[in-house]
């Protein structure tokens, strides 16, 4: 076992990384809880979505331990859900069913485009402005979904479509206590800050009687069988799908490049040209995962930006991933206690995250408006059209149009073209309705 993992090639141990194992959980868990609460927008069945989000988190990370070796754990994307739930469901109008579709297709192209080595060609033309851009903008759109989750922010009128929430309300002063609480959790360094102001939110949410004593803290998973198997092609064989299967599949490769790099960096695992060897492993993990979210009944599955909690605490190998698994698979039998979160407590995570996510806009070249125009496009039209493909794709086409116009089309790789027409058929199929 020694060996498989490969401890003494890193100075590391089953002790170290179990710890880092553990930490990863525990700042990652959060998930478990705000996973099912996004995807119930879109009507998936909340009980049921939180097993199949547990699910997917073992199969990939474990996979990620065992296969690709890494101390990275996998689970459900934030952003990706978001986009499922409130651009293709409720404006967009397909059913979650069909969305999982673009899920599964998804996950199968990526599948191929790794193994032929594609999906790192296409990743590689990306300019690092976009992908500044693209955490920003959805760390944004995360955010304004917390604000209303919490009751901070509501509709508006006509001519003003948002305004300040009823802030007198007691469920509203909890949630501004509780956003204020993980604020504090995270200066003072407090492991699983996220999920610790999750959990004292929802326990003063019980003390004020607005929620209830959950009847037991253990028991069996919620059924499955609800979301488990329940995709449908039919409706994802249209025209006008293709617009959603490609945001879905620009997504993923882009938190997945960007999160693999950077957590490597920060685990000294990259080589002497800053890239990550054998990186073909973690991203048909990534590919594999994704499709097995689909089966299990949840959304886009990827590498998270919190395993770098593992890392500092010293997780180089994929022990650490096998710990987080294994974690997963008891918080299975947890169900009692993590169904009973009122959206006034995982608002707080929402916005919390949506913060954490705004670092790499300050690596943006403000000098440089070729540059800038379409990250900025990309950021606000996230956020101002409450479509998070529409912010992407409209930073593809931009990025390529100004480079062009402006006479530097030779700064635009050739992938960033395939990406940009691409992107075109977003606008070309876009269902044009109220």
């Amino acid at each position: 076992m020694r060996t498989f993992f490969g401890f003494e090639d890193h100075n590391s141990g089953y002790r170290q990384e179990t710890l880092a194992g553990v930490t990863t959980f525990v700042t990652l868990s959060y998930i478990i809880v705000v996973n099912p609460a996004i995807l119930s927008a879109a009507g998936i069945p909340r009980e049921a979505s939180m097993t199949a989000t547990i699910l997917s988190a073992i199969f990939g990370t474990l996979l990620m331990g065992v296969y690709a070796r890494r101390p990275f754990a996998v689970a459900p994307y934030m952003g990706e859900n978001a986009f499922i739930a409130y651009t293709v469901v409720q404006t967009l109008g397909y059913s979650w069913q069909t969305a999982l579709a673009s899920i599964f297709i998804s996950g199968v192209l990526f599948t191929i485009l790794t193994v032929t080595g594609l999906r790192s060609w296409l990743a590689k033309a990306l300019p690092a402005s976009l992908k500044y851009s693209f955490s920003a903008g959805i760390g944004l759109f995360l955010a304004f979904i917390g604000f209303n989750d919490m009751g901070v922010v509501a509709l508006g009128v006509e001519g003003a479509p948002v305004r300040m929430g009823d802030i007198s309300q007691l469920p509203v002063l909890l949630s501004i206590c509780g956003l204020l609480l993980v604020t504090v959790f995270l200066a003072l360094r407090i492991p699983g800050a996220i999920l610790a102001g999750i959990l004292a939110t929802t326990a003063a949410f019980i003390l004020a009687g607005i929620v209830p004593l959950p009847q037991s803290v253990i028991g069996m998973p919620p059924s499955l069988s609800p979301v488990f198997l329940q995709i449908d092609f039919q409706g994802a064989l249209t025209w006008g799908f293709i617009g959603v299967i490609t945001s879905v599949l620009v997504m993923d490769f882009v938190d997945t490049m960007g999160t693999l790099i950077g957590l490597s960096s920060r685990a000294n695992l990259l080589d002497e040209e800053e890239n990550l060897p054998e990186i073909e492993k973690p991203m048909l993990v990534d590919a594999l995962s994704t499709v097995a979210a689909s089966l299990f009944g949840t959304t886009t599955t990827g590498v998270y930006i919190e395993s770098a909690a593992g890392i500092e605490q010293g997780g180089k190998t994929g022990f650490t991933a096998v710990v987080v698994a294994a974690l997963f698979a008891c918080a299975l039998f947890l169900s009692p206690v993590l169904t009973i979160v009122p959206a006034g407590a995982y608002g707080p995570a929402l916005v919390v995250v949506g913060m954490l996510m705004l670092q790499p806009a300050a690596k943006l070249d403000f000098g440089d408006y070729s540059e800038l125009m379409p990250a900025f496009l990309t950021i606000a039209l996230m956020i101002f059209t409450f479509n998070i493909g529409v912010g992407i794709t409209a930073g593809f086409i931009a990025y390529a149009a100004i480079k062009v116009l402006t006479g530097r089309a030779s700064e635009v790789r050739a992938g960033m073209w395939v990406l940009a027409a691409l992107s075109l058929t977003f606008y070309l199929f876009y269902p044009y309705h109220p």
